[in-house]
């Protein structure tokens, strides 16, 4: 990000407003309202938002932020969409699309009055183009193929400019063979910072984006055929035990911002340990009279969903989907119900054939994973059917739409501070039997 001489001279004592400049352009921003969360009179031009300055900077987990440079007092940014060599968790690699050499895209991070221009480089073996998620803004610059502008033939560079007139969280992704493109994995986050904020800034501020695949274990791309049966579920294009923890002190503000750009699925994201406000939508700021308190907020489709609390429960909590096959990485379902069998006439009979037979599933699918990472179990390369992680407490028998909130009381240099010691007398244990006759319980009753 470089600022010029004429930039300085255009933002040197305007403060957060600046003078309007080129009455053309101040005449074609004024009119009709169309967007609902606006901070400032658009009919004006302002000098760029700066991070640090005027807003905090956002924070996308296993992700970034996509640089930009100011022109003329343009924030002038470059997406080149590509083949990318992504790994959703370690041991699990595929061939997927994406924009600057990540899957998915760099967040695009701006303020509110920013006119923007973004140039778009097609280096897929496909047209392309852009469409900017909830954005307000002149219908030919919406970048849907073959209505609103020509697809981006390979090897060329297109170009888009308009200035945000709302802030709030969007999204960005193909809008030309859709079902294929975002099925591959192109698409990335918006974040549109308020000119001038009307309530507390957070302390900390995260940009989460669901989407599905699927991609068969064993397979390098994802299959964008796919109506329904998806088996990789993510966070910022990661699957757990890949995806990065969220972290805060204790007393700090804290924003998550969701968006889920999955090809058919909606997404009940539940956050354990707090209750939070769902403050924004992609349509704008929700009234603090028609907020209330919640434990998930359901994330649909094509949407996106902020949500705000306050870090005052120190621990190690779950966030996750809780569509629990959403939970799960790689899980197969193309097998008898195993639940309640006895297996161990099964075990004997083919073990006399295969040695290293065992038969899974008779007691439910948590230790699968486990088996997996200890090498009982041979599966194809490049998969993780069914892996978790292994916690301080334990395997966690989780995988896919799952993250960890971290809270402490202090952090130390923003590194991930390890695993959450519970004070005495705070942590789930064995019941001893002084306590079970104490309180008249009889596990055998």
């Amino acid at each position: 990000m470089s600022l010029s001489r004429r930039d300085a001279l255009l933002a040197g004592a305007s403060g957060l407003v600046a003078t309007p400049m080129l009455a053309g352009t101040a005449a074609a921003q004024s009119g009709p309202r169309h967007a609902h969360s606006t901070t400032v009179n658009h009919g004006q031009r302002y000098r760029p938002g700066r991070p640090g300055e005027d807003y905090r900077p956002v924070i996308t987990p296993n992700g970034a932020t996509l640089d930009y440079r100011i022109v003329e007092g343009v924030k002038v940014f470059h997406l080149v969409a590509g083949e990318v060599e992504h790994e959703f968790a370690p041991g699990l690699t595929a061939r997927t699309w994406g924009y600057n050499g990540r899957t998915h895209g760099p967040t695009i991070e701006c303020v509110e009055g920013d006119r923007v221009r973004i140039y778009v480089t097609n280096r897929l073996i496909a047209p392309t183009t852009v469409h900017w998620h909830g954005v307000i803004l002149p219908s030919g610059m919406d970048g849907v193929g073959g209505l609103s502008q020509r697809s981006i033939p390979p090897g060329e560079t297109f170009v888009y400019e308009w200035t945000f007139r709302q802030h709030g969280t969007f999204m960005y992704h193909s809008h030309h063979d859709e079902m294929t493109q975002m099925a591959m994995g192109l698409m990335g986050m918006i974040v549109v910072h308020p000119r001038r904020p009307r309530g507390p800034s957070p302390d900390r501020d995260y940009a989460l984006m669901l989407s599905t695949w699927k991609l068969e274990p064993g397979a390098r791309r994802p299959d964008p055929n796919e109506m329904s049966d998806f088996n990789l579920l993510t966070m910022n294009a990661r699957v757990y035990p890949g995806t990065q923890p969220l972290l805060a002190e204790r007393g700090e503000r804290v924003r998550i911002r969701l968006g889920n750009l999955s090809a058919m699925d909606h997404h009940p994201i539940h956050l354990h340990g707090y209750a939070f406000r769902t403050i924004e939508t992609d349509g704008g700021e929700i009234p603090e009279t028609a907020q209330h308190p919640d434990t998930t907020v359901l994330v649909p489709t094509g949407s996106t969903r902020t949500i705000e609390f306050i870090a005052d429960n120190p621990g190690d909590w779950a966030m996750h989907c809780h569509m629990t096959h959403h939970v799960m990485n790689q899980m197969g379902h193309g097998f008898p119900n195993m639940i309640g069998v006895n297996a161990r006439a099964i075990d004997r009979a083919v073990g006399q054939l295969l040695p290293a037979y065992m038969t899974m599933g008779h007691d439910g699918m948590g230790e699968h994973g486990a088996h997996i990472e200890m090498g009982h179990m041979n599966v194809p390369d490049n998969s993780i059917p069914m892996v978790g992680a292994h916690g301080p407490h334990g395997y966690i028998t989780m995988g896919g739409m799952f993250t960890i909130l971290k809270v402490r009381d202090r952090l130390v240099g923003g590194s991930d501070p390890g695993w959450y010691d519970a004070p005495d007398g705070t942590q789930a244990r064995e019941a001893s039997r002084a306590e079970l006759q104490r309180d008249g319980i009889d596990p055998n009753g």
